[in-house]
């Protein structure tokens, strides 16, 4: 039956191509992605305690603005800085991105938390949550069950689709980026902070900081796949490109702590 339901949709299925040529899965439109991802935002700022920290706000709305302002397409964005030990960051479709105060500790400076949004940013520009989002929902019974699950915010659906979105660790559930999708991410991210002004280096320092602060293990805030060694060397693999975007750009901001 589960199979007659998903051969049912088939005709709905819409394909993609990311940034680097790979053919996703698409069942869901921008407009619905962003209207999931603004719900979700909203959903943690009425839970999770938000900082009230000036320096930090400041810091990092100042390479937020930096990092969304080297995209192509212009809209304003809502940063958002929670007071939460946690290393970790995200961006959701619909202009969002929250950053958890842990993050700050090992980012060395502005350069290391460009690499991180832009990393953040690259998810959402390459389409990532959609192409998860619609897995899950292939999963549940297809579109029509879309409707409902929005609608029971707490339900184990409607987690699994938020998680989609790249909200796992909010959501308690595990659903880490696949290695492809990380890898797109990485690469992205490194010409978004190049353009955006930063050294496309730090990149690399970023993660050399990530391996020392988890003892080798992966962080939290991504999956565990690839490794920190393999991330860095497919950096280094990209960076005289980045570098090259970088000569070519002048530094757009003076984001200090």
């Amino acid at each position: 039956m589960k199979w007659l339901v998903l051969l049912g949709f088939v005709g709905l299925v819409a394909c993609a191509t990311s940034p680097e040529g790979r053919r996703q899965l698409m069942l869901l439109p921008d407009s619905q992605m962003d209207q999931m991802g603004v719900q979700a935002f909203e959903e943690m700022k009425q839970k999770d305690k938000i900082s009230t920290n000036a320096a930090d706000n400041a810091f990092v709305k100042c390479v937020a603005n930096a990092i969304t302002g080297a995209l192509d397409e212009k809209r304003n964005w809502e940063v958002v800085v929670f007071d939460d030990p946690n290393v970790n960051a995200f961006a959701l479709p619909g202009g969002k991105i929250g950053v958890l105060s842990g993050i700050l500790k090992v980012t060395a400076n502005a350069d290391q938390l460009g690499a991180v949004l832009g990393h953040e940013v690259g998810h959402v520009i390459a389409r990532h949550g959609a192409e998860r989002a619609s897995a899950q929902l292939l999963e549940q019974g297809g579109l029509s069950v879309l409707g409902s699950v929005l609608a029971s915010p707490g339900t184990p659906k409607y987690q699994l689709l938020m998680a989609g979105l790249g909200l796992g660790t909010q959501y308690g559930i595990a659903m880490p980026h696949s290695r492809t999708q990380e890898t797109e991410a990485d690469r992205m991210g490194l010409q978004l902070m190049a353009r955006a002004g930063f050294d496309p280096q730090q990149a690399v320092e970023l993660w050399k900081n990530m391996d020392k602060a988890s003892g080798g293990s992966p962080p939290e805030w991504l999956s565990d796949h690839p490794s920190n060694a393999n991330r860095i060397a497919d950096l280094q693999a990209h960076m005289a490109e980045a570098l090259e975007i970088a000569r070519a750009t002048p530094r757009k901001a003076n984001c200090r702590r």
